[in-house]
C-alpha cells in the first residue's frame, strides 16, 4: 500500500507540471512509480521557496490586527514586496522599523531592519553586511539562513526568501517569509544560523519588540464553507484571507476511498473577472482528523473595492473507468480512446516466463497494478511486474510514456482487462464567494 509520504511526494512533485523543466520530467514521471528520497533544499538567495508539505499550525482567535491604512489605496504585489527594501516600504508608511544587529564571529553582521505583519503572513527585512576586506558569493550565501520566529503563542517557520547582493557584493539586502505570527506577541525572537567550513552549525539569535498596531489588517477575510464534487470524492474550500502581502484560500480533500487524492487540485482565482496570479500550493495532513489540507497561495489582490470574487477548480485527480475489455490481437501504434484519454497497445511479445505487453500513455495517466490483467485461454491473469517507464518520441513534437507489463502465462493474450484509471482532470467549476455589502 502506498505510505502517505509517498502520496505526499508524488502530490508535491504533480504541483507545476506545466511548468516542468524538460530535463526534470523524466525524473518527475519515474516519481510516480517509485518515490526518490526528499532532497532538501537550502538556497533562500534568488527565488521564493514554497514548501509541498509543510505542516501548518494557526492559532484562531477573535483578536484582530488593528486597521492600517493602505497608502493612497495602493495594494503591493508580491514581486514589489520582494524586491523593495525596507526602507521603500516605510516610505509609503507600511511595516514596523527594527534596526536590531547581531556580529557573528568571524565579523559578518546581520541587521533586521522592518518587519510587516498581516493575517497571513510576516515579512522581514534584513541585511548581511561583510567585515572589511572581503565579499559574498552565491555559494557562501548559503551558510547563513533563518528557519522559524518564535515569541508568545508564536512558533512560525520559513515559507520562503530572496533579495539581492550589492554591486561590490559586500552587502546582500533581503527579504524572509514567514508563517502568520499571533498579534499577541509582543516579543519576537529570530535565530540566524551559520553553517562552519567544518560543517558545524551555530546559532545567532536576535530579539525584538513586536508592535501589532503597525500591522496591516486583512482587505478580505470569508469563510467560504463550499464543496466540488470530483471522480471518488469532494475537494473542500473553507475560507479566504486576503492581506497586503498575499492572498491565502485553504480547504481539504475528502475522498470516498478514504485515500490521499494521487494528484493536487489547481485553483484559479478571479477578482471582478481578472485572474489573480498564482504562487503555488501547500499541503499537509492534518494529525488530528487525518484529512489532507491543502493551501493555495496568490498574489494580493488587483484593488480594494470588491465587486466579485470567484473560486475555479481547474483540475484535480481523476478516475476514468473502462467498461468493456481492450482487444490484444492487433497491437500497433494506433490509440485506442478511452474517455477523455487514449491509450496505445504497442506490442504484444512471448517471452521465456510468458508474455510482455508495452502499453503507451500519455503524461500523468496511470495505470495502477492492481487494475491490470489480461485475459488468455479463458483465464484472468495479473500483471507480474511493471518496467519503469520511457519515452516515447513520436517526431512530431509530442512524448507519450511507455511501460512493459508481463505476465506469466503460456497461453495467448486475448484481452487487456483495465478496470480504470488515474489522470489529471479538467473541471473548471466555480464557487462564488459572497461578499459582505
Amino acid at each position: 500500500m502506498t505510505t502517505i509520504e509517498e502520496k505526499l511526494e508524488e502530490n508535491k512533485r504533480t504541483l507545476n507540471k506545466v511548468q516542468t523543466p524538460p530535463e526534470l520530467e523524466d525524473r518527475l514521471r519515474k516519481a510516480l512509480q517509485k518515490v526518490p528520497a526528499k532532497k532538501r533544499n537550502t538556497n533562500r538567495a534568488k527565488t521564493w521557496i514554497v514548501s509541498a508539505a509543510a505542516a501548518i499550525v494557526l492559532i484562531v482567535g477573535t483578536y484582530q490586527y488593528p486597521a492600517f491604512a493602505y497608502f493612497g489605496g495602493k495594494l503591493f504585489n508580491k514581486v514589489e514586496l520582494n524586491s523593495l527594501t525596507f526602507s521603500e516600504v516605510a516610505e509609503q508608511g507600511y511595516g514596523q522599523a527594527v534596526n536590531k544587529s547581531k556580529t557573528f564571529d568571524d565579523g559578518t553582521v546581520i541587521t533586521i531592519n522592518g518587519v510587516i505583519a498581516d493575517d497571513n503572513a510576516l515579512l522581514m527585512y534584513y541585511t548581511i553586511d561583510q567585515p572589511a576586506g572581503s565579499v559574498l558569493d552565491d555559494d557562501g550565501f548559503v551558510r547563513y539562513s533563518t528557519n522559524k520566529i518564535k515569541g508568545f503563542l508564536t512558533d512560525s517557520s520559513i515559507l520562503g526568501g530572496g533579495g539581492n547582493f550589492s554591486k561590490d557584493k559586500t552587502q546582500f539586502v533581503g527579504v524572509d517569509k514567514f508563517k502568520a505570527i499571533s498579534p499577541f506577541s509582543r516579543t519576537l525572537t529570530v535565530t540566524f544560523s551559520e553553517r562552519l567550513e567544518n560543517g558545524e552549525q551555530v546559532t545567532y539569535p536576535i530579539s525584538f519588540k513586536f508592535k501589532a498596531n503597525k500591522a496591516m489588517k486583512s482587505l478580505l477575510k470569508e469563510n467560504i464553507s463550499k464543496s466540488v464534487s470530483v471522480d471518488r470524492g469532494e475537494v473542500h474550500y473553507d475560507s479566504i484571507t486576503a492581506s497586503p502581502t498575499s492572498t491565502i484560500v485553504k480547504g481539504h480533500y475528502e475522498m470516498d476511498d478514504q485515500e490521499l487524492p494521487r494528484f493536487s487540485v489547481k485553483t484559479k482565482l478571479y477578482v471582478n473577472g481578472t485572474e489573480v496570479k498564482t504562487w503555488g500550493m501547500r499541503e499537509h495532513l492534518s494529525q488530528d482528523t487525518g484529512i489532507l489540507e491543502f493551501e493555495s497561495e496568490y498574489d494580493v489582490l488587483p484593488t480594494d473595492k470588491l465587486e466579485s470574487v470567484e473560486l475555479v477548480l481547474e483540475n484535480f485527480s481523476g478516475f476514468q473507468k473502462v467498461d468493456k475489455p481492450i482487444s490484444l490481437a492487433s497491437p500497433s501504434d494506433q490509440s485506442i480512446k478511452v474517455g477523455t484519454e487514449k491509450l496505445w497497445i504497442r506490442s504484444v511479445t512471448k517471452t521465456d516466463t510468458g508474455y510482455d505487453i508495452v502499453i503507451a500513455r500519455k503524461e500523468f495517466v496511470l495505470l495502477e497494478r492492481d487494475n491490470i490483467a489480461i485475459q488468455a485461454n479463458g483465464k484472468t491473469v495479473p500483471v507480474s511486474s511493471i518496467s519503469t517507464s520511457r519515452p516515447w518520441d513520436l517526431k512530431n513534437g509530442n512524448i507519450l510514456w511507455e511501460q512493459t507489463y508481463s505476465f506469466n502465462t503460456t497461453d495467448k493474450p486475448e484481452l487487456l482487462l483495465l478496470e480504470g484509471f488515474e489522470y489529471i482532470k479538467t473541471y473548471d467549476k466555480t464557487i462564488t464567494i459572497p461578499l459582505e455589502k
